[in-house]
C-alpha cells in the first residue's frame, strides 16, 4: 500500500464545503487545468482547517503548577499531536502530488487548439500558482518538523502547560499558513478579500469577538466586586470572596475561556485556586482579597491585546464602516421626518451593527450597554438628534491604531 496515495484518495472521497466567494472565484477561472488543481487544493485546505480548529483543552487542565514531570498529560495529548501532524502531512502530500501531476494531453481538433491558446495566456499565472503552492508546502513541512522537535523536548513534555501551549500555538500557526495559501493562490486569478475566501475565517472572527466581549464583561464584574469588598464589613468579606469565586467559575464555562491561550488559562486557574483558599477561611483578610482582585483585574485588562489581532482589526474596520453608513441613513431620516420615528428605528439598527465593536473602547462600551438597556427605537423625537451626535462622536474616536 502507498500511504501517500491513500491520503490523496481520502481527500477526493471526502465531502467538501467552500465559502461561496471562493467557490465563485474558482468557477470563474478561465484555465480549466488551473481551476481543477486549485479547487483540489482549496477543498483539501477547507477540510484540514476544519480539523485543526482550536482544541477544547479543559479536560487537560489542572490547578497543579509545580514543575514536576506530568507525563500523563503527554499520554493524553499524544493522539492530538499525532493527529495534527497527520492532517498537515496529508495536506502537504496532496500539494506535492498536485504539483507533480503532468499537464493533460490535448488533441489536434479546433476545441483543443483554442484551449491550448487560452492555457498559454494563463501560463504565467500557473507558474506563479506553482510557486505559491511549493513555498507553502515547504513552510508547512518545516513547521511539522519544528512541532516534532518541540514535543521531543523533555522541558515541553514534562510540563502540562508548556505542552498545551505548544500544541495550541502550532495548530494556530498551521491554520494561518493554510489560510494564507488559499488567499495567495486565489488572488492570482481574482480580486478577493481574505475574509470572504479563507475557509473558517468568519468562525474565527466570531470567536475573537466573543472573547473580547466576555473579557470586557469580566473586567466590569471584577471592578464592581473590588469596590464592594473595599467597603465591606470584615464579616462580609468571605461572602464577597465566595461570590467572586463563583464569577470566575462562570467565566471558566464560557466559550471565550475555551478560546484563551494555554498560558492565560494557567494564570486564571492559579488566581482561582488562591481565591478558593481565601474563600474557605471564616474571616479572610480584606486586604488579601482586594489585592488578589486587583491582580486578577490587571491580568484581565491585559487580555485586551486581542484587539491587536489582524483579523479583529479588519473586522472592526468593516463594522465601523457599516455603522457610519447606518448613521448617515439616520441623519437622512431626520431631515425627511421631523417626528424622527424612522430615524429612531434606524438608530437602533445602527447600535445593533456597532455591537460588534463592544470591548474596543470603555466609553463606547457604556454607550452600547445603554443602547441595550433602553431601545433607541423608542426614544422621544427630541432625544434622537442628541443620541445621533453622541453616537457619531464616539464612533469617530474609536482607536484602530493601538
Amino acid at each position: 500500500m502507498d500511504p501517500e496515495r491513500d491520503s490523496v484518495q481520502a481527500w477526493r472521497r471526502s465531502p467538501r464545503l467552500l465559502p461561496p466567494a471562493l467557490h465563485a472565484a474558482l468557477t470563474a477561472l478561465p484555465d480549466p487545468p488551473s481551476a481543477h488543481r486549485l479547487r483540489q487544493i482549496c477543498e483539501a485546505a477547507a477540510q484540514t482547517l476544519g480539523r485543526l480548529t482550536d482544541l477544547d483543552l479543559l479536560q487537560y487542565e489542572s490547578p497543579v503548577t509545580s514543575s514536576s514531570p506530568d507525563l500523563s498529560t503527554w499520554e493524553e495529548m499524544a493522539p492530538v499531536v499525532a493527529g495534527t501532524l497527520r492532517e498537515v502531512n496529508a495536506f502537504v502530500d496532496l500539494i506535492r502530488t498536485t504539483l507533480a501531476a503532468p499537464s493533460p494531453q490535448r488533441g489536434n481538433d479546433l476545441e483543443s487548439l483554442v484551449d491550448e491558446a487560452v492555457a498559454e495566456l494563463s501560463a504565467e499565472s500557473r507558474r506563479r500558482l506553482d510557486a505559491v503552492l511549493g513555498q507553502a508546502a515547504t513552510r508547512l513541512s518545516e513547521q511539522v518538523q519544528a512541532l516534532g522537535a518541540r514535543v521531543r523536548d523533555p522541558a515541553v513534555v514534562s510540563d502540562r502547560w508548556n505542552l498545551l501551549a505548544e500544541v495550541q500555538a502550532f495548530r494556530t500557526r498551521f491554520r494561518e499558513q493554510i489560510g494564507t495559501l488559499v488567499f495567495d493562490a486565489i488572488s492570482l486569478f481574482a480580486d478577493v478579500d481574505r475574509s470572504d475566501v479563507v475557509p473558517g475565517h468568519s468562525e474565527e472572527v466570531r470567536g475573537a469577538v466573543a472573547v473580547r466581549s466576555s473579557v470586557t464583561d469580566l473586567r466590569r464584574v471584577l471592578e464592581a466586586r473590588g469596590d464592594k469588598v473595599r467597603v465591606a464589613e470584615p464579616e462580609d468579606v468571605q461572602w464577597h470572596a465566595q461570590h467572586l469565586e463563583g464569577e470566575m467559575d462562570a467565566f471558566g464555562k464560557t466559550a471565550a475561556y475555551r478560546a484563551l491561550r494555554a498560558q492565560d488559562k494557567r494564570r486564571i486557574i492559579e488566581y482561582r485556586q488562591h481565591l478558593r483558599d481565601l474563600a474557605a477561611q471564616p474571616l479572610p483578610g480584606k486586604g488579601e482579597v482586594i489585592a488578589l482582585c486587583l491582580q486578577f483585574l490587571e491580568f484581565v485588562k491585559g487580555l485586551a491585546v486581542v484587539n491587536q489581532r489582524a483579523l479583529l482589526l479588519e473586522h472592526d474596520r468593516e463594522v465601523w464602516a457599516r455603522t457610519g453608513v447606518k448613521l448617515e441613513q439616520v441623519e437622512a431620516h431626520l431631515r425627511e421626518d421631523p417626528a424622527a420615528t424612522a430615524a429612531a428605528v434606524a438608530l437602533a439598527e445602527a447600535a445593533d451593527v456597532a455591537g460588534g465593536l463592544y470591548g474596543r473602547s470603555e466609553q463606547f462600551d457604556e454607550f452600547l450597554r445603554r443602547a441595550r438597556r433602553q431601545s433607541f427605537a423608542l426614544l422621544a423625537p427630541e432625544d434622537v438628534p442628541r443620541a445621533v451626535e453622541d453616537f457619531r462622536l464616539l464612533v469617530a474616536s474609536l482607536p484602530f491604531t493601538e
